[in-house]
């Protein structure tokens, strides 16, 4: 454990992967940042999150950490990229849905495909990855329970486990503490939303031999409608280690029935070792803010969507590059003073979105889709399963195919965006339209660490125009610039302007033919001045 610091410019409330990953965020831009984390050790007793989908990654590569995320993944990522629908395990298959969850190759719309991975390869390997970074400092074993906020700073109190308090003043404090965040209790946030009628049970256990004998080949989920056990199974790894969730089940009749449960849903009457359990009651609330002063909150600690579809974790992610660049631009002096503003602008819109297509995807699960004729032979058995397969089709595909909630999801109402009449894919306030460069390459590997403009063709008269303009505009605002020129005219279409200014999270903040007369205008909303 590392020492427990007195002071810091930003002190997260929270270790798991959102506050982590802000941390990452901001030690990366020089920002001295302390996370306060009570657990010691990353548990692998449950895995939670297994999707980390293509944006996550595209944020992972920025950082360096996408091809040791899959290294370190127990399935790798051409593993399968499907998922089944059947009866069980053995039984009958109902439908199949490939290229799930981002995990099929992208062309020219991306370069990171998603990666399935338990939760806790990504915690110990942003651990890691904070532990390397100079400014970062992870205290674990201590927990934030309140904190005072003053004009200029915050005083944290933290205590540990043996009841030793300390308090830790910090310029801006981030609660990425989770479902019960002290931090939200301490601004007087409040979740607002509904609670599932349902209760789930999870579990984690291991079968010898099972990968090997399902009917219906290599999948990254198996959801059985079965009506002795309606649920989701998927392996965590090569090893005979699986997970699964059983679908209305409470913590009781789990706890009593699991090893019955697992049976019917592999078909199989095989030994079973119960390695952990989860009960868990989706939730779909939305905290009434995510910020008060100069106190933040991200992840969890912000929002609470079922977990259909697996964008819980990667919106937290997102969340923590949003606030996590805006942060670092305003203690760096060039952020403005309406910067950190907008974070609840941009964000709050998107994890409403998520919550109802969330919501929306939990409406059609194994218990609602079974009939008893599934499992019987001959012509009605045939047509149960047939009519069974088109309606899982019909329901579930948005679900494994949500590309478009992961990539084409932006910000139009921001306040620090700069509207236009964008035609193409390059619309401010949305993410970059990605080119790979070369074999490997992309082109978000040339933007910089501040503001990039990216020019179409830098051969142009309006954009070496328009490049001057905003390199002298940057350099009296102190505002970091990368000017990143593609000599691709055939592009233009495709962006729908020549000119691209683009925030450090990769979304477009301006963009036109033209150059602008007044850059200086446009930097300054860009910056929240």
């Amino acid at each position: 454990m590392s020492e427990l610091p007195t002071a810091t410019q930003v002190l997260v409330a929270g270790g798991g992967p959102v506050g982590l990953a802000t941390a990452v965020e901001l030690g990366r831009r020089g920002i001295r940042c302390v996370v306060i984390e009570p657990r010691e050790s990353v548990s692998h007793a449950r895995p939670r999150c297994k999707t980390v989908n293509i944006r996550t990654m595209e944020h992972l590569r920025r950082w360096g950490l996408a091809d040791p995320l899959r290294e370190r993944a127990p399935l790798p990522v051409d593993w399968s990229k499907s998922i089944v629908f059947c009866t069980s395990l053995a039984g009958y298959e109902l439908s199949r849905f490939t290229g799930v969850l981002g995990l099929a190759d992208g062309g020219d719309r991306y370069t990171e495909r998603g990666q399935q991975v338990p939760q806790f390869v990504l915690e110990e390997l942003l651990r890691e990855a904070v532990d390397g970074i100079d400014p970062c400092t992870l205290v674990t074993g201590w927990s934030v329970e309140g904190l005072t906020q003053k004009p200029d700073e915050v005083q944290v109190a933290v205590t540990d486990g043996e009841g030793r308090r300390a308090v830790i003043t910090a310029e801006y404090v981030v609660g990425a503490d989770g479902s019960r965040s002290a931090v939200r209790e301490a601004i007087g946030a409040c979740y607002v939303g509904e609670t599932a009628l349902r209760p789930n049970f999870g579990m984690v256990f291991r079968a010898p031999g099972l990968l090997e004998n399902v009917a219906h080949g290599p999948a990254i989920q198996y959801w059985t409608v079965n009506p002795d056990a309606p649920g989701i199974l998927g392996p965590l790894d090569q090893d005979d280690t699986w997970w699964c969730v059983a679908f209305a089940m409470d913590r009781e009749s789990g706890l009593a029935h699991g090893r019955e449960w697992i049976r019917a849903a592999t078909g199989t009457d095989m030994d079973v070792e119960i390695l952990s359990t989860d009960p868990w009651t989706a939730r779909m609330q939305l905290a009434d803010r995510v910020g008060d002063g100069r106190v933040f909150l991200v992840g969890d600690a912000a929002h609470l969507n079922p977990p259909f579809g697996g964008h819980g974790l990667n919106t937290g992610i997102g969340d923590a590059v949003d606030l996590g660049w805006k942060l670092a631009a305003v203690l760096d002096g060039w952020g403005g003073p309406h910067l950190l503003a907008s974070y609840g602008s941009e964000r709050r819109p998107l994890q409403d979105l998520v919550i109802a297509e969330a919501t929306a995807n939990m409406k059609a699960l194994p218990v609602d889709l079974g009939s008893p004729e599934l499992q019987a032979e001959g012509w009605a058995g045939d047509r149960a399963r047939e009519a069974a397969g088109e309606r899982i089709q019909e329901t579930k595909h948005a679900e494994f195919h949500a590309l478009d909630l992961v990539l084409d999801t932006g910000y139009d109402d921001s306040p620090i965006v700069v509207p236009g009449a964008t035609q193409g894919r390059g619309r401010p306030g949305y993410r970059l339209p990605h080119v790979r460069l070369g074999e490997n390459g992309s082109l978000y590997d040339e933007l910089g660490a501040g503001m990039s403009l990216v020019l179409v063709d830098g051969r142009s008269a309006a954009a070496t125009e328009a490049a001057d303009g905003f390199r002298t505009a940057a350099t009296r605002r102190a505002v970091p610039l990368t000017v990143v020129d593609l000599h691709r005219p055939d592009l233009h279409d495709r962006f729908g302007s020549g000119i691209l200014l683009v925030r450090p999270d990769q979304h477009i903040a301006w963009a036109a033919d033209e150059a602008p007369a007044e850059p200086w205008s446009i930097l300054d909303r860009v910056r929240g001045a």
